[in-house]
C-alpha cells in the first residue's frame, strides 16, 4: 500500500495546525477554562493596591460588575461583589461518575472457550496498564468538556515480533499478560489532536496529527485575547512537537525536523486511532459536548447572584441619617449609647437593612431549573435530596427521578464503547499479525459489560441470575451482567 504521507507535505500538516489553532483551539479553551475555572493573580488598580484573584468564569459577566472589558483591560476599575458558583463542574463530574464511575468488563465473543479466557486475561492485562478506570475517567471527562476524544494504540512492533516468533501463535494466558507492556493505550487531548479528515467522507480519517507548542496547553491572558480576536493564528511558524500518523508510517518532528521516523506493518495500513463522540453530531467529525450549551446559563446565574451580593452588601447593616446633632460622626452607633442636643429641629432616621426580593429568588431558581433540563443532571444525582421530589423509598423511584440522566448516560455508553471496542479489536488484530496468538478475524469481537450506575438489590440480581440459568442462559454471560468472571465463581 502506498504510504499515504506522500500527498501530506509539510506544507499541508502547517495549514492543518493553523486552521486548527483559528477556528477550534479558541472555543476548546474558552470550555476547558468554564469547566475548570481557575483563578490567576492580577493587578488591582489603585495607590498601592496589591493582586487579587480572578476566576475564568468572571469573563462572561458584564462590565458593570467587573468594571472592565476583558479583550481590553486587565485592570479593575469600580469592581462590585462577585459571586462565581461553578454548576458547570459538578454537573460534568456527575456525569462522568455515572459513565465510569466503576470498572468496566471488557470481554471476549469467540467462539472457543478457552481462547475466550486467553483473550479475556489480554484485554483485561492491557486496559489495566494502560490506567485502568482511572484511563477510562479522563477520556470521559475530557470526552464531555470538548465534545469528542480520540484514543491511540502505541505499539512496540519490534517486541510483539520477537515475541511472536517464539510464541509461534500459541501464547498462553500467562504470557499474553506479559506482552501487555508493548502495547499502551493513550487518550490524545483533543486541543491537541488534530484529524485530517477525507473530504469525500467525514467518517474516514486519512491521518491523525499530535501537536502540542512550548506554552502547552496553558495560553496566557494576552494569548486568549489574541485568540478571541480573530487574529491569523496561520502566520505564526509552527514550531514544537509534532506527530504524524498515517496508517503505513509514523513521523516525529521538533522544531519542523524530522528526529523519527517509522513504518507500521502489523495492523496492515488500519489507522491506529479510534475517535468517539461524547454524543453523537450527524454528518460531522466533532461531537456534542456538555459545557457549550451551559455557558450562557452559567453566566446568567453568576450574574444574578453577583447583583444579589451587591444588594445584600448595600442591605444588610441599615444606615442612619442625624440633622442637628454635633458629634453624631465620630461616635460609634451602639446598644446603650445616647446623643444629647439642645436643638429642637435633630432627629436620626435610619433606613437600609435586607428586605425581601420575590422576584430575584424566583429568577435564581429558574435558572438553576434551566440548567437541570439542560444538563439532565438534577442535584438528586450528587445525594441533595429536597423535599418536592418526592419518596424515594423504591429504586424505581429513585430511576423515574433521574431517568434524564440514565438516558443520556446509556446513549453515551454507545459512543464510548465503540471506542473501547476498536481499540480491543485492534489489539487482537496486532498479536495475532504478530504471531502470538492466532485470532480469526470473526473471533475478535468484544462485548462491554457495564455496572448498574446506581445501588442494586443484591439479592434481587442473585434471584433473576439463577432465573436465567434455569431458562438456559449461558452462565458465563450471567456472571458477566453480574460484574464476575467465569474464574471468579470457579466456572472452567
Amino acid at each position: 500500500m502506498q504510504d499515504r504521507l506522500t500527498s501530506l507535505d509539510q506544507d499541508a500538516i502547517d495549514r492543518a495546525i493553523g486552521n486548527h489553532k483559528r477556528e477550534r483551539l479558541p472555543a476548546m479553551d474558552r470550555f476547558w477554562s468554564y469547566f475548570r475555572n481557575e483563578s490567576e493573580p492580577v493587578p488591582s488598580a489603585g495607590m498601592g493596591a496589591g493582586r487579587r484573584e480572578r476566576l475564568a468564569q468572571e469573563a462572561g459577566l458584564p462590565t458593570r460588575l467587573t468594571g472592565r472589558d476583558p479583550l481590553i483591560d486587565d485592570r479593575a476599575r469600580s469592581r462590585r461583589e462577585i459571586v462565581i458558583e461553578n454548576d458547570i463542574a459538578w454537573r460534568v463530574q456527575t456525569m462522568v461518575d455515572f459513565l465510569f464511575g466503576q470498572p468496566i468488563q471488557v470481554l471476549s465473543t469467540a467462539r472457543n472457550a478457552k481462547q475466550r479466557e486467553k483473550i479475556d486475561a489480554f484485554l483485561d492485562a492491557m486496559w489495566e496498564q494502560s490506567g485502568g478506570v482511572a484511563l477510562l475517567q479522563d477520556m470521559a471527562l475530557l470526552g464531555h468538556v470538548f465534545g469528542h476524544i480520540d484514543l491511540a494504540l502505541r505499539l512496540d512492533e519490534n517486541d510483539l515480533t520477537l515475541f511472536g516468533a517464539i510464541a509461534r501463535g500459541n501464547a498462553d494466558a500467562n504470557d499474553l499478560i506479559n506482552i501487555c507492556r508493548a502495547i499502551q493505550i493513550e487518550v490524545v487531548e483533543p486541543r491537541r489532536g488534530i484529524p485530517i479528515v477525507d473530504q469525500g467522507d467525514y467518517r474516514n480519517l486519512q491521518a491523525y496529527v499530535i501537536h502540542f507548542e512550548p506554552e502547552g496547553t496553558e495560553r496566557s491572558e494576552r494569548t486568549k485575547r489574541w485568540l478571541f480576536a480573530g487574529r491569523n493564528a496561520q502566520d505564526e511558524q509552527t514550531r514544537g512537537f509534532t506527530e504524524v500518523i498515517t496508517g503505513t508510517t509514523r513521523r516525529v518532528m521538533i522544531d519542523g525536523k524530522v528526529v523519527e521516523q517509522s513504518k507500521a506493518r502489523l495492523l496492515e495500513g488500519e489507522l491506529p486511532i479510534a475517535h468517539v463522540q461524547n454524543t453523537s453530531q450527524p454528518f460531522r467529525f466533532e461531537g456534542l459536548g456538555e459545557v457549550e450549551p451551559l455557558i450562557p446559563l452559567q453566566d446568567e446565574l453568576n450574574t444574578r447572584l453577583s447583583d444579589r451580593a451587591s444588594r445584600v452588601t448595600m442591605q444588610t447593616f441599615k444606615m442612619y441619617l442625624a440633622r442637628g446633632i454635633d458629634g453624631f460622626d465620630a461616635t460609634a452607633v451602639g446598644p446603650g449609647q445616647i446623643w444629647a442636643t439642645d436643638n429642637i429641629d435633630a432627629s436620626i432616621e435610619s433606613f437600609g437593612g435586607d428586605a425581601d426580593s420575590p422576584s430575584e429568588v424566583a429568577h435564581i431558581g429558574e435558572i438553576r431549573e434551566a440548567l437541570d433540563k439542560t444538563s439532565g443532571v438534577p442535584p438528586v444525582a450528587t445525594g441533595v435530596v429536597r423535599a418536592r421530589i418526592g419518596n424515594l423509598s423504591s429504586a424505581n423511584a429513585l430511576r423515574i427521578t433521574l431517568m434524564g440522566l440514565l438516558s443520556k448516560n446509556a446513549r453515551k455508553r454507545v459512543t464510548y464503547g465503540r471506542g473501547i471496542e476498536r481499540m480491543s479489536e485492534m489489539a487482537l488484530k496486532a498479536i495475532d499479525a504478530a504471531g502470538i496468538l492466532e485470532i480469526d478475524p470473526r473471533d475478535r469481537g468484544v462485548r462491554i459489560a457495564w455496572p448498574d450506575p446506581l445501588p442494586t438489590d443484591i439479592e434481587g440480581d442473585i434471584r433473576a441470575a439463577k432465573g436465567k440459568v434455569e431458562l438456559g442462559v449461558e452462565e458465563d454471560t450471567v456472571l458477566g451482567e453480574l460484574g464476575y468472571k467465569p474464574s471468579d465463581a470457579g466456572v472452567v
